[in-house]
C-alpha cells in the first residue's frame, strides 16, 4: 500500500529558512520562517492530482500565498539586474554618441593601410549577408561535407532552384578549391612564426628564473664609492646631458634631481640641452639654471640656434663642445627622468677595471603606473622589458638596446663607434648597435631605478608607439650591411639579425596583426581553413601569463593586456611597414607629451614663486613671465579638447565583430568569445576610451593644461 500523501505533514531536512519580519506596530512583531518549495511540489500526475512521497521521507508545510511571494521577490531582484545592466548600456552609448559627435578623425585615415583595412570590412559585411540568407535557407553543412554537397549540386542541374543557390554553390566551389588553401598556408605561416616568438619569450623567461636562483648579479671588481674615503675614491670625470624641448611641466624637478648627485662637485658638470622654441619655456629654465648655478653647482645652460637632427642632433652638438675631452662619462637622462642621488655611486663604478665596458644602464620605474588603464598596461609591458629582456640579454649576451635615458656611457665608447647620428629616429638604439659591432660590451643594473612618466593619453602612447616600431626597420636597412662585414662572431651577428632585429621588431608586429585581425575572422567566413583553439587561445594566455610574472599585482589585468596587445598591433604593424620601406611617416618625430604629476608640487611652487634678486646680477622679469603662465593656463582651462576617433581600430572593431556574429551561424566555441571581446577592445580604443580623457580645468593655475611636448625614449 502506497504511503499517504499530504501537503502539511512532518517537516523534512531544511535545505535553508528565509526569514520573514512581521510588524504591525514597533511594539508588536513576530518571525515567520519561509521553507523553500522542493522540485517534488511541482510534481503532479495527469489528473492533476500530486505525486505520493515514498517512506519515511517528511513532507512540508506549504503556503500558496507564501511561494508567491518567494517567486514575485525573484522576479523583482531579475528586474532590477536586467535595469542594472540596460542602465550601463544606455550610458556607454550615450558616451559614445558624445564622443563621435565631438571626436576628431585621425588624420592619417587616407593611408593605403586603413584603405586595405575597409576592402577586408566591406567583405566581411557582404559575406555576412550572403552567409545568413544560405543559413535560413537551409545551405549549411558540416566541414566534413560541404565539399561534397556543392559538387553534387552544381553536377545535377536539377538540384539548383535559383539564382542565389546557383551562386552560392559557385561560392563555396571557389572558396573551398581556391581560397581556403592559401588562406591556410599563410595561417600556418603566421602560427610557425607565432610559435618561434613564443618560444624565445619563454627561453628568456627561464633565464630570468636561472638568474633568480643563481642570484647572478654583474660584478663590481671594486667595493662602493664612499664620497667621504678621500683620494682613495673612485671619482672619473662625468659630464651629466638632460636634453628638453620645451619642457614646462617637468624641467624644474629634473634639473633638481641632476644638482643633487653625490659626486664631487669639481669632477661634474650639468649640461641643460635646451631645445625649446618657446621664449617662455627658455626663459624659466635659464633662471632654474641661474639659481642653482648661485648654489655652487657646476651646471651650465645650451640653446641650439639651428635645431637639426631631434634629439641626436642636441646630443652630438653637445658633444662637440671643446671642455668634453676633460670628461670620462656622460650620463644622459630624459627630462622627465629623477635619479636618486646615490645613481653615479652605483652605476659608474662598474667602468673601473673593466676597459671593455662601453654603457651601465638602469631600469626605469614609474610614478604614474596606477593613474589609469593605459598606464597599467603600459606598466606591464615595460617590467617585462627590463626584468627579463635587457636582464637576461645583458648577462648572458653583454648587449641590449640602450634606452636612450637613464644609462652612464664611457666618452671613449661613444667616439669610437661613430658619435651620434641623425640617420633614424633611434638614435639611441643605433649607437648602441654599433658600438656592439665595435666590441664594446654592456651592464644592465635591474636593482637601480631612475624615475620617469609614462603616456596617460593613448593618442601621446600611439604616436611614442609608431616612432618606437618605425625606428628599428629603419635601422636595420642601414645596419644589415655593417652588421654582415663586422668582426663579431658568427653567433652575435645571428643575434642581432635574427633575434634582436627581425624576431622582436618585425615578426611579432607581423603576426600578432596579420594572424588576430586578418586571418582569425576570415576563417570565420571560410571555415574550410581553421586556427587551432591553442592557437586563439591557450598559447596566447601562457604568454599573457608570462609578461605579467614581474609584475605580480598587475594580474588583474591579464585579460585587458592581451586584448590591448593585439589592438596595439595595427599601430605596430603600420609603423613596421613604414619604416621597412622608408614611407615619410617613419621620419617623423612626434615627441611624447607629458602630464608632470610627479612635479605638481613644484609648479605650483613656481607660479606663487617670488623672483629672487641677487645684488650685481641681472635677472628677467619672473614676474610677468609667470603672470603670462597663468593667463595661457585660464585660456586653457576655459578651453575644451577632443579626444580623436581613431578609424583603423573602429573598422578593425567592425571586421570583428561582424566574424563573432558569422560564428554563431556554425558554433565555433571559444572563437566566438576571442572575437567578441577582441572587437570590443578595438572599439574602445577607437572611440579613444582608454587612458586620460580631455575635459574642462577647473583650476586656472594649473599648468598641466598647457600642451607641452617633449623628449621620450624608446625600450
Amino acid at each position: 500500500m502506497a504511503p499517504p500523501f499530504t501537503w502539511w505533514g512532518t517537516k523534512e531536512i531544511q535545505r535553508g529558512t528565509p526569514v520573514v519580519v512581521k510588524m504591525e506596530n514597533p511594539n508588536n512583531w513576530s518571525m515567520v520562517e519561509l521553507e523553500s518549495p522542493s522540485e517534488d511540489d511541482f510534481l503532479l500526475t495527469n489528473d492533476g492530482v500530486p505525486l505520493p512521497h515514498y517512506k519515511g521521507e517528511k513532507v512540508k508545510n506549504k503556503n500558496a500565498k507564501q511561494l508567491t511571494w518567494v517567486l514575485l521577490l525573484k522576479a523583482h531582484k531579475a528586474a532590477g539586474c536586467l535595469t542594472s545592466i540596460a542602465s550601463a548600456l544606455f550610458s556607454f552609448g550615450s558616451v559614445i554618441r558624445r564622443r563621435v559627435a565631438t571626436g576628431k578623425t585621425d588624420s592619417t585615415v587616407n593611408s593605403r593601410f586603413y584603405s586595405c583595412i575597409k576592402v577586408f570590412l566591406w567583405l566581411s559585411l557582404i559575406l555576412l549577408g550572403f552567409e545568413i540568407a544560405a543559413y535560413y535557407k537551409g545551405w549549411h553543412f558540416s566541414t566534413s561535407d560541404l565539399h561534397i554537397q556543392h559538387l553534387y549540386t552544381l553536377a545535377n542541374p536539377l538540384a539548383v532552384k535559383g539564382v542565389f543557390d546557383l551562386l552560392y554553390s559557385i561560392w563555396v566551389l571557389i572558396k573551398v578549391g581556391y581560397l581556403a588553401p592559401l588562406l591556410q598556408l599563410l595561417a600556418n605561416v603566421c602560427i610557425v612564426l607565432f610559435f618561434i616568438q613564443s618560444l624565445d619569450r619563454l627561453i628568456l623567461c627561464l633565464g630570468c628564473f636561472w638568474i633568480r636562483i643563481r642570484k647572478i648579479k654583474p660584478v663590481l671588481k671594486q667595493g662602493p664609492v664612499d664620497l667621504e674615503a678621500g683620494d682613495g675614491g673612485y671619482y672619473p670625470m662625468v659630464l651629466v646631458q638632460i636634453p628638453m624641448c620645451n619642457e614646462k611641466e617637468v624641467y624644474q624637478q629634473s634639473i633638481a634631481a641632476m644638482c643633487s648627485l653625490e659626486w664631487p662637485k669639481s669632477k661634474l658638470l650639468i649640461q641643460i640641452l635646451d631645445d625649446s622654441d618657446d621664449s617662455t619655456t627658455q626663459m624659466l629654465i635659464k633662471e632654474e639654471v641661474h639659481k642653482w648655478q648661485k648654489d655652487g653647482v657646476n651646471i651650465v645652460y645650451r640653446h641650439r640656434v639651428i635645431r637639426e637632427g631631434y634629439k641626436a642632433g642636441n646630443l652630438k652638438s653637445a658633444m662637440n663642445c671643446s671642455y668634453v675631452k676633460d670628461y670620462e662619462f656622460v650620463a644622459i637622462f630624459d627630462a622627465d627622468f629623477q635619479p636618486s642621488p646615490d645613481f653615479l655611486k652605483r652605476t659608474v663604478p662598474y667602468f673601473k677595471d673593466n676597459e671593455d665596458i662601453g654603457l651601465v644602464q638602469a631600469r626605469w620605474s614609474f610614478v604614474n603606473k596606477e593613474e589609469n588603464l593605459l598606464t597599467r598596461l603600459q606598466h606591464v609591458n615595460l617590467a617585462f622589458h627590463f626584468e627579463v629582456e635587457q636582464q637576461v640579454n645583458g648577462i648572458f649576451l653583454n648587449f641590449f638596446g640602450f634606452n636612450g635615458t637613464a644609462g652612464v656611457w664611457r666618452i671613449k665608447a661613444l667616439e669610437g663607434s661613430g658619435g651620434w647620428l641623425e640617420r633614424t629616429t633611434v638614435e639611441d638604439m643605433d649607437i648602441a648597435v654599433r658600438a656592439h659591432l665595435h666590441g664594446w660590451k654592456f651592464i644592465f643594473l635591474n636593482d637601480v631605478e631612475c624615475q620617469c612618466e609614462v603616456p596617460e593619453s593613448y593618442e601621446a602612447y600611439r604616436k611614442q608607439q609608431h616612432r618606437w616600431h618605425s625606428g628599428p626597420m629603419q635601422l636595420f636597412r642601414l645596419c644589415f650591411p655593417a652588421i654582415i662585414e663586422s668582426n663579431i662572431s658568427i653567433w652575435k651577428k645571428g643575434n642581432l639579425i635574427f633575434l634582436f632585429f627581425l624576431l622582436r621588431k618585425l615578426i611579432l608586429p607581423f603576426y600578432s596583426f596579420t594572424l588576430f585581425c586578418i586571418i582569425l575572422p576570415m576563417t570565420m567566413f571560410i571555415p574550410e581553413a581553421t586556427l587551432p583553439t591553442w592557437v586563439v587561445c591557450y598559447i596566447p594566455a601562457t604568454m599573457s601569463f608570462l609578461n605579467v610574472l614581474p609584475s605580480p599585482k598587475s594580474f588583474p589585468f591579464i585579460v585587458p593586456y592581451l586584448l590591448f596587445e593585439n589592438t596595439m598591433s595595427v599601430t605596430k604593424f603600420n609603423a613596421m611597414i613604414s619604416g621597412l620601406f622608408q614611407l615619410g611617416s617613419s621620419y617623423e618625430w612626434i615627441v611624447t607629451k607629458k602630464s608632470g604629476r610627479s612635479s605638481e608640487g613644484d609648479l605650483s611652487l613656481l607660479v606663487n614663486e617670488k623672483p629672487k634678486h641677487q645684488r650685481g646680477t641681472s635677472e628677467p622679469n619672473l614676474g610677468d613671465l609667470k603672470e603670462e603662465i597663468k593667463q595661457k593656463a585660464r585660456k586653457s582651462s576655459r578651453k575644451k579638447k577632443h579626444n580623436r576617433i581613431y578609424t583603423k581600430e573602429l573598422a578593425l572593431a567592425f571586421l570583428l565583430l561582424t566574424a563573432a556574429v558569422r560564428t554563431l551561424l556554425s558554433a565555433q566555441g571559444i572563437h566566438f568569445y576571442f572575437l567578441l571581446f577582441q572587437g570590443i577592445s578595438f572599439l574602445l580604443v577607437g572611440l579613444d576610451l582608454i587612458g586620460e580623457q580631455y575635459e574642462e580645468r577647473s583650476d586656472p593655475y594649473r599648468l598641466d593644461t598647457i600642451p607641452v611636448v617633449s623628449y621620450n625614449s624608446r625600450f
